[in-house]
């Protein structure tokens, strides 16, 4: 392939084509820069000034106010030649982004682009060559040799040149990649510079394009998103399928509500998990948990006077509020079930005993206790105009989802901007590090257990919403197992302190929607178990595989 421009360059006649560029956008820049000396300089330098001194504690109060009251007369008089020079910045920086919109692609960029690619070209065609020189070279010592073992040594010799040539080609390519980049690069460089660091959404978007192109790595995007792909083409051939076995369209507005309305309280079991998972843990009592919460509610927002009994005791509520029921069933859901996991987090944390033992303790704890109490009947129905007020339909859109929104939005929150979410990963990734620098892990441990005692509370409480009651101590078995396969689809990572909770909403969406087209298409719910069984292998081998890189 022929470079448009004839040659390759070298680094010294690309420096030649960026010269006039850097010098004339370079004159502009010491004549901002001479303006802004007084102005925008000293403006950004006392407001640094002026934070530093509100946060030294040594200094006394009369020292504080004197400080900040000598850098406000000083800020003052630097705005106000800032507002003077305002406009004589903007022109020339008006000047110098006309100059690099003429210039920059046409005289620099596109020869160093044009020079890069034809560097690759070359680079391919010199590797093609080496392998050819080297195979024969190869042939021609197999010719000589008789003994097995010389066979043996020539052959690794060989192939030990061939990856030499290969890493040769890799580096080469790497260096026209780099030197594409630098050059794409410079010009926001010189814009960064000019504004400030004030760039357009347009500028800001190219750069991050640029550097997603630069960093692209096939191997690791495949172990990264193989799986996620790999599901929407199921999903989408089931889109396909389903019209024509079912007749029925299984892409729908009603559809795709059903499937965001079912996935809300599992959203909550799954939010819950994640941050066990997170250390490295996770709670094989979830679905006891949905159980229990969902006959607990049931028992206090029922329809008329209870049908079952609680160790032989009928309880009746009716004579409370209908708003008071709703509250007393939600708090008492969030209690039971943070009490029973407060006390898995502290059998974890105190007693180094591993998630899976401790939380497999409560599930045969809950499930019997609630069994036990209840005969194992089921309560029956809530009030009818309660789910009305939980989670009302708006013109046909269910509210539910607002609530799994709102649940992901505040458990984000907690994850990325809270010193306990912070603690979370650093526990996760190495407690005994995390020890060390101070960070106490029992506290985060059962910190971790609390939230999500407390997330599964309000997805019981909100399933039984949906479900209009009916709680028994059976209902949510195997809930457990979708919540851990979200999060582990969702790149939760079981080696722990790595995990997004973007990740553990997609990974929720992508259970729901694949279970609820299986059920449109008529699939057997016992193969279905057998679809998600498959999905977790995959993930969690994609899972393994990264973290043996990473190793």
């Amino acid at each position: 392939m022929a470079n448009v421009y004839g040659r390759i360059l070298t680094e010294e006649q690309e420096r030649q084509l960026r010269g006039p560029i850097d010098e004339y956008v370079g004159k502009i820049q010491a004549e901002i820069d001479g303006l802004r000396a007084d102005g925008t300089d000293q403006v950004v330098a006392l407001q640094n000034h002026m934070d530093a001194v509100k946060r030294d504690r040594s200094l006394t109060k009369a020292e504080r106010e004197a400080a900040l009251a000598a850098d406000s007369a000083k800020l003052a008089k630097a705005k106000t030649v800032e507002e003077k020079n305002r406009e004589a910045v903007t022109k020339l920086i008006r000047d110098a982004e006309t100059y690099l919109n003429s210039h920059f692609d046409k005289e620099y960029f596109q020869p160093v682009s044009g020079s890069c690619e034809q560097e690759k070209e070359v680079a391919k065609e010199q590797y093609r060559k080496k392998t050819a020189e080297l195979e024969k070279e190869h042939q021609a010592a197999l010719s000589k040799l008789s003994g097995s073992q010389e066979i043996k040594e020539e052959k690794y010799v060989h192939k030990n040149r061939l990856f030499d040539a290969k890493m040769q080609l890799e580096k080469e390519i790497q260096q026209a990649k780099d030197r594409k980049h630098a050059a794409f690069m410079h010009r926001y460089h010189l814009i960064d510079l000019l504004r400030m660091s004030k760039f357009t959404p347009a500028e800001s978007l190219a750069q991050k394009w640029e550097n997603y192109r630069y960093t692209f790595n096939r191997r690791t995007f495949l172990l990264q998103n193989g799986l996620y792909i790999a599901i929407v083409l199921i999903f989408i051939m089931l889109c396909i399928i389903t019209p024509i076995v079912k007749n029925v369209p299984l892409l729908t507005y009603n559809n795709v509500l059903n499937i965001l309305q079912q996935a809300s309280p599992r959203m909550f079991l799954a939010l819950g998990v994640a941050g066990l998972i997170l250390l490295t843990g996770t709670d094989l009592s979830i679905g006891r948990m949905v159980g229990m919460g969902m006959t607990t509610a049931t028992i206090i927002m029922h329809q008329g006077v209870n049908t079952g009994s609680v160790f032989g005791h009928v309880f009746d509520f009716t004579g409370l509020p209908v708003g008071v029921r709703v509250i007393l069933a939600l708090v008492a859901c969030v209690v039971l079930c943070t009490f029973f996991t407060t006390i898995a987090g502290c059998f974890t944390a105190k007693f180094k005993m591993h998630p899976f033992i401790s939380t497999m303790a409560n599930m045969l704890v809950i499930f019997g206790l609630v069994t036990y109490a209840t005969k194992g009947v089921s309560f029956g129905a809530i009030e009818q105009t309660i789910p009305g007020m939980i989670i009302p339909k708006i013109n046909g859109f269910p509210t539910i989802i607002l609530w799994a929104a709102a649940a992901v939005a505040i458990v984000w929150f907690i994850w990325n901007k809270t010193t306990f979410g912070k603690n979370l990963y650093a526990v996760g990734g190495n407690p005994e590090a995390a020890a060390v620098s101070g960070i106490s892990v029992f506290r985060v441990t059962v910190g971790a257990f609390v939230l999500a005692g407390i997330l599964y509370g309000f997805g019981s409480w909100l399933e039984c919403a949906r479900m209009y009651g009916s709680g028994s101590a059976a209902y949510g078995q195997g809930w457990e197992m979708d919540a851990i396969a979200a999060c582990v689809v969702g790149g939760v990572s079981f080696t722990g302190g790595i995990g997004k909770i973007s990740g553990v909403v997609v990974g929720v969406f992508i259970f729901t929607a694949l279970t609820y087209s299986l059920t449109i298409l008529g699939i057997d719910t016992n193969l279905q178990f057998v679809f998600s069984g498959i999905i977790i292998l995959v993930a969690v081998t994609l899972d393994c595989l990264k973290y043996v890189q990473k190793k």
